[in-house]
């Protein structure tokens, strides 16, 4: 949408400047002094602008150009496109008549709808391009389970793993009670039955469910339910399930006509402000805050042997593996020593935490009381691997240890601050742990995530780590 909305506002100024330049020097004058000069009659060509971007987004929005998986082939994507251009600028064009602006040059109108119809095509091509090559490098691909494995399950598998423009990840069958398959699934690929679908679908970060056989509307009634609770979408391959989905739309994955379910909705504009809101405050801190990171990596090193930074494995968004990066606040070898103080171990459960830690350095505990640690990761904010605000990433051993229900905290991006270090840091139950961050994903709003940041400046100025 972001995208969009840019590349209409550039068509909008090269159709202006284009218009100034190759026009007589009387209707550059005309509309120099008498439309851009002109209060009113600026403030008109911003509306008409802004309007002209709201629908591009809302007709594509409509046209579901946004939609997470990549359903329309190229020229499907195109044709939609130009479909949205032309709508767009025939309400453009209508509103310019009725409000008989006639100071505004037809001609910045029709090269502006040209190069709007034109750049977006070649955006949309250029961002599928992209999309596709993180397909194949298993960037930003959805994990799905197949209900069944009879032949249309084997082809929809089959299908699924052939082609990597549809961004899926095939994570298994589940066996339906008396099947019977004359094509079964291979031992590895069979990953349940039915009762265990939803169990197996969040311990495997799964985006969606394919029905892929028979079965009781009851029985898919109660997926749906269950699908809905969890926020997984599930999906039909057609067959008469006594008109469940008659009133559903058909879409197609690659050959196979499904029918959507459920399907969860995305809160693109709130998700792309939360992005917007990470790039730019990091890029705030880090050059805000540039001096005191060269102060510290000094007194790092003057402090104690051994590098400035520590990095670590955490474990991110439905159980991804990156690499976070800390001021090192620790002596050299302070792994090989944790067992040494594991009894005095101040929290509950599968957290660690000693406040007098005796492997910290004199350094580390200053950056400790004021999270001056922390700042290395603003710079995984940038690369989309944290967030500012979210659950805090958890190391490989703690995960191993989570129950079922403790993985639903591992469906946002961790951040560098949260609702449960600002609430109840220094709160040593597992439990308030978890529950904070469910809270956090279950109401997550930018308010929010803007109080936090709020209350955790506070909470660092008060100095109240450890």
């Amino acid at each position: 949408m972001v995208l969009d909305g840019v590349t209409v506002l550039a068509s909008a100024i090269l159709a202006t400047l284009y218009h100034l330049r190759v026009g007589s020097p009387d209707a550059e004058r005309e509309f120099l002094q008498g439309t851009l000069l002109d209060g009113r009659s600026m403030a008109m060509l911003l509306a008409l602008l802004c309007g002209l971007i709201a629908a591009i987004i809302l007709i594509s929005h409509r046209l579901h150009l946004y939609h997470p998986t990549r359903l329309h082939g190229y020229l499907q994507e195109q044709r939609l496109t130009a479909q949205a251009c032309l709508v767009a600028g025939l309400l453009l064009t209508g509103t310019i008549y009725l409000i008989r602006a006639s100071y505004i040059p037809r001609s910045i109108v029709l090269i502006t709808l040209g190069l709007v119809g034109v750049s977006l095509g070649l955006r949309r091509l250029v961002y599928r391009a992209v999309l596709y090559r993180n397909f194949e490098r298993g960037i930003g691909t959805r994990s799905v389970l197949i209900v069944g494995t009879g032949p249309e399950a084997q082809a929809l598998r089959r299908q699924v793993e052939r082609d990597s423009h549809l961004g899926y990840t095939f994570k298994g069958f589940f066996e339906l009670p008396g099947g019977g398959s004359r094509f079964p699934a291979n031992s590895d690929d069979a990953v349940g039955n039915l009762d265990m679908l939803f169990q197996d679908a969040r311990r495997r970060f799964v985006d969606e469910i394919f029905f892929t056989a028979p079965c009781e509307r009851g029985v898919v009634q109660d997926a749906q339910e269950k699908a809905r609770a969890q926020g997984i979408n599930l999906r039909l391959v057609p067959d008469t399930y006594d008109g469940l989905a008659w009133s559903s739309p058909i879409e197609y994955i690659g050959p196979f006509p499904t029918i959507p379910l459920y399907f969860r909705k995305v809160p693109e504009v709130a998700l792309v402000l939360k992005r917007t809101l990470d790039i730019v405050f990091s890029i705030l801190v880090i050059i805000g805050l540039a001096p005191l990171v060269l102060a510290i990596g000094i007194a790092i090193k003057l402090d104690s042997r051994g590098p400035v930074f520590y990095s670590s494995d955490r474990i991110g968004k439905k159980g991804r593996v990156f690499r976070c990066t800390k001021f090192r606040t620790m002596v050299c070898g302070a792994e090989e020593r944790r067992a040494a103080i594991l009894p005095m171990n101040e929290r509950d459960g599968v957290l660690f935490k000693v406040s007098h830690d005796p492997r910290t350095t004199r350094v580390g505990r200053f950056l400790r009381k004021y999270s001056l640690d922390e700042l290395p990761q603003f710079f995984s904010v940038l690369r989309g691997e944290m967030s500012i605000v979210g659950p805090r990433p958890p190391i490989a051993s703690e995960v191993r240890e989570y129950k079922l229900g403790h993985l639903r905290r591992l469906e946002a991006i961790p951040g560098i601050t949260g609702l449960w270090q600002v609430q109840a840091r220094r709160d040593p139950s597992f439990d308030s742990y978890i529950s904070l961050d469910v809270s956090y994903i279950e109401n997550w709003s930018i308010w929010l995530d803007v109080k936090i940041i709020f209350r955790t400046i506070g909470v660092v100025l008060a100095g109240t780590g450890s």
